[in-house]
């Protein structure tokens, strides 16, 4: 038996919405009857716009890589290769583990044991016993070649287009496949560089829809194409396009006066230099790799595997030996997973730009994303039992990542700062939650994160539940300002929630048997399903209500005064 309440606020601008996904002859029709883009060409090429330049100083173009003009573009050449790259592996694999015999005695002949001519047999002997060998080069060449010919037409068929509205994809031979994601309905845009990519000096992008299976990606792209094609995909999500259109369609101006803005805009262009806003940003957060490696082993996974450890050898003390050795893969299984989570704290930054919070981490596979503002949904930061001495704490979000919920990456776009000082926090939420006010940093702070304190603002647990959080009752407590709502809990792990109201979708109340005869209530924000928890329990039934009521007035006001998601217009 339960009562559960729920407020919904009004919808934000820039919430779920699925990108387009069609396949087959349609795809293609449709992609066709898609009108070429022209007010995103990059100023400085030719094009009928470039004749009715805006009157008034001179702007930053809206876009600056050839591949942003609206039409369709290939990518990559190399792109069929490193995608079935795996494919290539597994096959070369077959041949070297068949092979491998012939293939020391050919490379490396002072290595092998074997008296000359006493190989073992393999295919190569079968060749040449039944004279095929010609045949099997022949067929060897064809299958090469064929394979080359299906790269050559899957890069063909492989195009993108980058228009006023929307990033679209189309792929395949055989089977077709157009992708589109809405522009105003781009969550991020990711950057990622593996290993092998990285090395021939290419990299691949992902463009974060609004929806579960939304993304849209471009892979693969050289590095330079790929940065300039990611700075020109936020700018146009963003307001700033709009504002250019705006101001193209306002001013009419003479031949004359024309090319006159034209050249003030070159010697403009001369003082101020090359456009560098697209350049790696400093980071604010420096994490050195002690810190790093101690936060790993110092992390919830250890004690887990102490517990283990601690559980084998009793196992094996009572009934027989042979249980101490589930130890060894269990440390290999652990080993790895700390190597993983290391490996992927390092080269860590995060900074702010332009268009949004940019976070890069990966020491072999090197992520780079920009979290646009408007598009936090709620904050978390989180400090484990073994990290309160040391003063450490993490953060991370809940935001849309357009993957599946079976998608295990999704974790890894989470967390924007794996480890810090309370100096690191701060600086990460001011950039992260830049609307709030000086006094309700004061209650993020002093009496959210490090709280509680004498006169504590949050609304706290009564002594009469006690039972239901007998280590934090007076910790366990929520607090609403003008900009947000604030969910503070934990005494072994603490934590602080923040979710901007202009992002939460409604408040809802749950009260169980239990609760309901203590009287209290469980406040639960609404907002995309993360890793930060948005739901708080055992508070006063009444003091649940007001907040109930006050959340949904305060929210819808948030909410209509929002301009977040046109961050640059």
């Amino acid at each position: 038996m339960s009562d559960d309440r729920s407020a919904s606020s009004a919808e934000s601008p820039g919430e779920p919405g699925p990108a387009d996904d069609a396949t087959g002859p349609d795809a293609e029709g449709s992609a066709a009857a898609t009108p070429a883009a022209a007010s995103g060409v990059p100023e400085g090429t030719a094009g009928p716009e470039a004749a009715e330049a805006p009157a008034g100083p001179p702007r930053r173009p809206v876009v600056r890589s050839p591949y942003s003009d609206g039409e369709w573009h290939r990518l990559h050449p190399l792109t069929p290769v490193l995608r079935g790259g795996l494919s290539l592996v597994v096959i070369i694999g077959l041949l070297v583990a068949n092979l491998r015999e012939r293939l020391i005695e050919w490379f490396f002949p002072a290595f092998t044991d074997l008296p000359p001519g006493a190989l073992p047999p393999d295919p190569v002997d079968f060749l040449f016993a039944n004279n095929l060998l010609l045949i099997a080069g022949g067929i060897a060449l064809v299958v090469v070649l064929v394979l080359l010919g299906i790269f050559r037409l899957s890069w063909r068929f492989h195009t993108l287009r980058i228009g006023d509205d929307d990033v679209e994809v189309r792929s395949g031979v055989l089977f077709r496949t157009h992708r589109r994601a809405p522009l105003d309905r781009v969550q991020g845009v990711n950057l990622t560089r593996p290993m092998v990519a990285r090395l021939l000096g290419l990299a691949k992008l992902e463009v974060v829809g609004a929806g579960l299976d939304a993304n849209v990606k471009l892979e693969y792209l050289s590095g330079k194409d790929a940065e300039a094609i990611r700075g020109d995909i936020l700018r146009l999500a963003s307001g700033r396009r709009l504002a250019e259109a705006g101001a193209r369609t306002a001013g009419r101006s003479s031949v004359a006066r024309q090319a006159a803005e034209a050249v003030g805009a070159g010697l403009q262009g001369l003082v101020d230099g090359e456009d560098l806003s697209d350049a790696e940003p400093e980071s604010i957060v420096r994490i050195p790799i002690g810190r790093l490696v101690a936060s790993r082993v110092l992390s919830g996974s250890t004690l887990v595997l102490i517990a283990l450890v601690v559980g084998i050898v009793v196992a094996a003390s009572v009934s027989t030996l042979w249980v101490l050795f589930t130890v060894v893969p269990m440390f290999l299984a652990f080993g790895a997973y700390y190597v993983r989570s290391i490996a992927r704290g390092l080269r860590y930054s995060i900074a702010p730009t332009s268009d949004g919070v940019r976070v890069t981490f990966g020491l072999f596979t090197t992520v780079s994303e920009i979290v646009p503002p408007g598009r936090v949904h709620a904050i978390e930061v989180r400090q484990p039992l073994l990290w309160r001495p040391f003063g450490w704490w993490s953060v991370s979000l809940n935001r849309l990542s357009g993957r599946a919920s079976s998608d295990t990456s999704s974790d890894q776009f989470a967390a924007v700062l794996p480890i810090g000082t309370r100096a690191d926090v701060e600086r990460v939420l001011r950039i992260l939650a830049p609307s709030l006010s000086s006094a309700e940093w004061t209650l993020v702070f002093r009496d959210g994160i490090l709280g509680p304190v004498d006169d504590d603002p949050y609304v706290t647990t009564p002594a009469r539940a006690r039972l239901l959080r007998p280590l934090s009752w007076r910790r366990n407590g929520v607090r609403l300002t003008d900009d947000a709502l604030l969910l503070r809990r934990g005494f072994v792990w603490r934590s602080l929630t923040v979710i901007p109201l202009a992002r939460l979708q409604s408040i809802g109340l749950h009260q169980g048997p239990l609760a309901r005869a203590l009287r209290t209530a469980t406040v639960t924000g609404h907002v995309i399903a993360g890793t930060a928890q948005t739901a708080i329990g055992a508070i006063d039934r009444d003091d649940a209500v007001r907040l109930f009521e006050q959340t949904a007035l305060t929210t819808v006001a948030a909410a209509a005064g929002d301009r977040s998601h046109r961050w640059a217009g």
